[in-house]
């Protein structure tokens, strides 16, 4: 199981540069879980593709029921003492914290392309590239 930052799974819904490496974290380990915000920062992300006219909104609204089907029963809320702790200590924002906080009580890893958070979390936060490896 890994807690898996948003951006990772765009990687896997939405074809592009990074979609094999997503794909190769869900060949190593294909139990994916999230906080709930997953759901929001994904819709913005998609709004964006639309907007900038990579896809259009029936494209997006295909991807968004299949990526809400695949992480049905995965997605956790968290602990908003833990987030806010961590934010401060990390200077992260609440928004990665809660991923960060998640896969420390999970006590597994958060895969994130996120240069902050693997800074900010060494010992929880790994790459896709270091994850596969």
């Amino acid at each position: 199981m890994i807690v898996s930052d948003t951006n990772l799974i765009v990687y896997l819904y939405v074809k592009g540069q990074r979609t094999n490496q997503a794909e190769a974290v869900l060949l190593k380990d294909p139990t994916w879980v999230a906080p709930m915000l997953w759901r929001s920062e994904f819709r913005n992300t998609l709004l964006g593709l639309v907007r900038r006219k990579d896809l259009t909104l029936d494209e997006v609204l295909e991807i968004m029921n299949d990526a809400e089907q695949w992480m049905m029963g995965r997605e956790y809320t968290v602990v908003s003492i833990k987030v806010l702790q961590l934010a401060e200590q990390s200077g992260c924002s609440a928004y990665d914290c809660e991923f960060a906080s998640l896969a420390m009580d999970l006590e597994v890893p958060l895969v994130t392309s996120d240069r902050q958070l693997l800074r900010a979390f060494p010992g929880v936060a790994v790459s896709p590239e270091g994850f596969v490896k």
